[in-house]
């Protein structure tokens, strides 16, 4: 068994980070002593590494399988940045290309290998030349029916135990149900792997859920907050990805479509110029994001209600990676529900998938926590509220529904229970369309009795009423509302029901463009962007696999000037320091030398004269003389710079006892900005210049 510290030193070595992440040691530590393993692991948590680190310590190559072929670049592109030898090998690679990587795995000269499930038949031979230690087996819920992205050329891969019965193999996904994590082993014939299930939860992401009342509206403000920010939107529809995109392109943003119906040639030029920063915004159905480690996307969007809760929790993971805080939002209608409905009955499990998207439904529409239900769904359970949902931040405010409840149960006995909902609403509130004066749906007792009640929120009362089990959908039947058992008791029996108020459409503000007083502001993070930028471009390769933002954001705040204090960051790596250490360090150098010689113009020239006199060793005293001025002017002077971030020790030239007098006098002065005040109330007994330094200090030490 390998020691702790041992793996310490190959985490910082390769990968720049001081301690592992929960699970992350455990896991390895399995692999490396042959047991094979499953690891289910939210997206964000550290799941490579968990393959990665064992195959630079195990003496033969890994295996990796993945399931898209344009994502292996981005995954090899990360490793090479750390000093690690690997490559790819696949299908759309031309024969030359793919014999010099098959050489490369014969002469020993990788350790890591990246390879689909269809392209497995290249390996063929080289199997049987070469020492495989271990099989990782990424996003291994596609291997599954149960899971909510199956892939069948993944169910191939069964055999790959058979082929290397002594190689150890970790299977690794980021969602699974216990169904599926069962299914996983089953299916890959590792029936006896040891699971590990990490936590769920991702405290960096805020969750929000909101109807779909004005959408693109809503989009448009809530992505004009990020505009500087890249962030991904998931649309059910390529018709919807390539219309928001197009709007937001008019809107002066960089976004892009991503679907299945562009050509491979395009998908890949989009997504390479969204993990180089090129594009900031896409657009896209679900076939985008698996694999990609994009550490600094910052939010992600769903345009429609997604068909379960391990697709939705998968994508909104793509968020945040480096555990900066980011933004989640859902958008969900009715109408999506019926699309995603009908889409359910006719897969190939439609029971289960209706299950599921029966579940997403549910916490669309929940009153409580969200963050408790998506964990709770996966197993985990948090004892409080999480404090970061729109639920938990803005509590919804409940109140007594029954006579609501009454009017739209009484309208659906009165259509004999045949009408859908959007009938039912137009009953309700008096409509006169061509669908009411059809069906004489006028001459209903009921018609009108809701017209106080705007149509959306009549929808959103009676979603309500549905999740309480007062009325069902009768899908096969054009989805015409149905009354249940329960929905007796309030309409003749007297049974309350409690509605929440719907929730309105919220307003961004909008993100205030760089102007010339913003630009002078620069903070060193924009610095340290900038030159990332700049050498990924010279690098050709993604700016956050020289560093994420989170260590970015570690240097703005440590300020490391030299390789030590540069390796002692979060992320950054031996190799990376090798790289980009003497380039980044000279950037923080040189700000914090802008910054003070900002601060010392400010001073002006006089102010400057007595510091540099000071910073040679001069008293007070002596730079008087020097200078031909008064010694309480020179005092005056050392307050004022070290009121300017000076490091001068001004308690030298006071003692204790006189600051506490000056201390107890400001707590009776209320004109404490003032020296008169306090040269009177000392009886004009201690000097200007004390005084001056006393208060001084005070100040200072209040900061």
């Amino acid at each position: 068994m390998i020691s702790t510290n041992e793996l310490s030193i190959v985490l910082k070595q390769y990968f720049g980070y001081d301690t592992f992440r929960p699970l992350q040691e455990e896991i390895i530590q399995t692999v490396l002593s042959g047991t094979d393993t499953l690891t289910i692991m939210p997206t964000g948590g550290g799941k490579s590494i968990c393959y990665q680190l064992p195959a630079l310590i195990l003496p033969g190559i890994t295996i990796v399988i993945s399931p898209l072929i344009a994502l292996m670049k981005d995954q090899v592109d990360g490793l090479r940045a750390n000093g690690i030898e690997a490559a790819y090998l696949n299908s759309s690679q031309d024969y030359d290309r793919q014999q010099e990587v098959r050489n490369a795995i014969l002469q020993s000269q990788l350790k890591l290998i990246y390879i689909a499930p269809e392209s497995l038949g290249l390996l063929q031979d080289v199997v049987d030349q070469v020492a495989i230690s271990l099989v990782a087996i990424d996003e291994a819920h596609c291997i599954s029916s149960w899971g909510h992205d199956f892939r069948p050329a993944y169910t191939q891969l069964g055999f790959l135990k058979k082929r290397l019965p002594q190689t150890t193999f970790i299977a690794l996904t980021a969602t699974a149900d216990k169904t599926t994590r069962n299914d996983i082993c089953e299916q890959l014939n590792i029936p006896q792997a040891k699971q590990f299930v990490a936590s769920f939860d991702r405290p960096n992401l805020s969750i929000e859920v909101r109807p779909a009342q004005k959408r693109i509206q809503q989009l448009l403000q809530f992505v004009g907050t990020y505009s500087e920010e890249s962030g991904i939107i998931y649309c059910l529809s390529r018709k919807n990805t390539e219309a928001i995109a197009e709007r937001l392109s008019l809107q002066g943003f960089k976004a892009e479509a991503y679907h299945a119906g562009l050509s491979a040639e395009k998908r890949s030029e989009v997504q390479d110029a969204f993990i180089n920063d090129d594009v900031r915004i896409i657009c896209a159905t679900v076939a985008f994001g698996m694999g990609i480690d994009k550490s600094n996307v910052r939010y992600i969007i769903h345009y429609n209600l997604p068909k379960n809760i391990e697709g939705y929790y998968q994508e909104i993971g793509r968020a945040g990676r480096d555990g900066l805080p980011s933004a989640t939002l859902l958008f969900y209608s009715y109408a999506d529900m019926i699309q995603l409905r009908q889409f359910a009955e006719n897969s190939g499990n439609a029971e289960v998938q209706l299950a599921k998207l029966d579940r997403m439904l549910q916490y669309a529409e929940a009153v409580s926590c969200r963050r408790k239900i998506l964990l709770s769904y996966f197993g985990e359970y948090l004892k409080e509220d999480c404090g970061n949902c729109d639920v938990c931040k803005n509590p919804p405010a409940p109140f007594d529904g029954t006579t609501l409840t009454q009017k739209a149960l009484s309208t659906i006995a009165r259509v004999q229970q045949k009408e859908a909902m959007g009938v039912i609403i137009d009953i309700l509130r008096g409509a006169q369309n061509a669908t009411i004066y059809a069906k004489q749906l006028q001459y209903i007792k009921t018609y009108g009795i809701g017209r106080d009640v705007s149509w959306q929120d009549w929808q959103q009362y009676l979603i309500q009423m549905i999740n309480q089990g007062l009325i069902e959908i009768a899908f096969q039947d054009h989805s015409a509302l149905r009354l249940t058992p329960l929905a007796k008791s309030v309409l003749f029996e007297g049974q309350r029901v409690r509605l929440t108020a719907p929730s309105t459409v919220k307003t961004f503000k909008k993100a205030q463009k760089k102007t010339e007083k913003t630009l002078q502001e620069t903070t060193l993070f924009d610095k340290l962007r900038t030159l990332r930028l700049s050498l990924s471009r010279e690098m050709e390769i993604p700016a956050y696999q020289i560093f994420s933002d989170a260590t970015l954001k570690e240097m703005e705040r440590s300020r490391p000037m030299t390789d030590e204090e540069m390796l002692a960051v979060s992320g950054v790596s031996q190799n990376k320091l090798e790289n980009y250490g003497d380039l980044f360090i000279r950037e923080i150098i040189k700000f914090h030398k802008s910054k003070r010689d900002t601060k010392d113009s400010r001073l002006g020239a006089t102010y400057l004269t007595t510091w540099d006199l000071f910073q040679k060793g001069q008293t007070p005293e002596q730079i008087a003389k020097a200078r031909g001025i008064h010694t309480t002017t020179v005092f005056s002077h050392l307050t004022k710079l070290a009121e300017n971030g000076k490091k001068i020790s001004l308690e030298e030239y006071i003692t204790p006892e006189d600051l506490e007098k000056i201390r107890k006098a400001k707590s009776e002065i209320k004109d404490d900005q003032a020296l008169r005040p306090y040269f009177d109330y000392f009886e004009e007994q201690m000097p200007y210049e004390t005084i001056r330094l006393g208060l001084t200090i005070l100040r200072l030490q209040n900061q």
